[in-house]
């Protein structure tokens, strides 16, 4: 594969991933019930992309290894259920930038869990970070359906940490099989949890089929498909750079397609948030040495 043809893969997923609150609002389910759909849809298209490679299967070769993974997909799985769920409460913008404060989370605590250096770059990165979810959130904390989507939202990001630290330590597990793996676990989860709260009974509109298989296939399966098809075959700068478009797409179609609308606070804190993240992660402790990072899954 080109260079050029992986970086449009990598921009369409990023994009892909940037309207998944957008779909989800015209599905008449609740937030689990969408989850539910969603990583069923995703984990059989990633399944059935990686039975045609044809390759082998390296899950159980490593058990420590093993046991990350299926962490980690237990994580991805219940941070995107609260995910959800802030969407319907607080709208795609705000739940989608306080999910973002996500990979700040790992980017704290990397200095104890991998022996990362922080960097003063990094710590201003995460104080402009921390500022900006103030300002993003403070217009509407004294409400309650608010407060208890802001919880989600960043219990949500707190879930993605959970999901990314434990992704990483799966190291024998990478590229098209660890999406694959991530997505049939967090369905495993998602489908307990439904068959516990409910008895595994969904009930779903007609209205709801068509943006449930466009959430699902596109936004999920081939979603995820270009993106871990292409990311190993850019720069580490280049994926860190453009990973910034799903964020802000996020933002900016919640905008333009659902109308939803953000004080002045708002937008300033949206914009610490999108650099303080970028500036952190971006800016290298020494000119002269490249910096090393993993996929993060989605």
């Amino acid at each position: 594969m080109s260079a050029r043809a992986s970086y449009l893969k990598y921009v369409a997923a990023l994009l892909m991933f940037g309207m998944n609150g957008i779909v989800a609002s015209h599905i008449a389910l609740s937030s689990y019930e969408i989850v539910f759909t969603r990583t069923l849809i995703g984990s059989l298209l990633l399944t059935a992309i990686y039975a045609s490679t044809r390759q082998s299967v390296h899950l159980l070769q490593n058990r420590k290894h093993t046991l990350c993974l299926v962490a980690s997909g237990i994580a991805m799985g219940t941070s995107w259920m609260f995910l959800y769920e802030a969407y319907q409460s607080i709208g795609v913008g705000i739940a989608s930038l306080a999910y973002y404060c996500g990979p700040v989370i790992v980017m704290i605590l990397a200095p104890v869990l991998f022996r990362e250096q922080l960097t003063w770059a990094k710590a201003a990165g995460f104080l402009a970070v921390l500022f900006g979810m103030v300002c993003v959130n403070a217009p509407a904390l004294n409400e309650t359906k608010t407060a208890w989507g802001l919880f989600c939202g960043i219990m949500s990001a707190v879930m993605y940490a959970f999901m990314v630290v434990l992704n990483k330590k799966a190291k024998s597990l990478a590229g098209l099989e660890n999406s694959m793996w991530q997505l049939v676990i967090s369905f495993v989860t998602v489908a307990i949890f439904v068959g516990v709260k409910q008895g595994g009974v969904i009930h779903i509109e007609p209205g709801s089929w068509f943006p449930i298989l466009i959430l699902g296939i596109f936004n999920t399966g081939i979603g995820c498909y270009f993106y871990f098809s292409s990311i190993g075959k850019l720069p580490v700068q280049t994926v860190a750079v453009c990973g910034y478009l799903e964020p802000l797409s996020a933002v900016m179609f919640s905008v333009l397609f659902l109308r939803e609308s953000m004080t002045a606070l708002q937008v300033i804190g949206a914009a610490l948030i999108l650099s303080g993240a970028a500036f952190g992660e971006l800016l290298p402790p020494h000119r002269n040495k490249a910096p090393s990072t993993r996929a993060d899954d989605r």
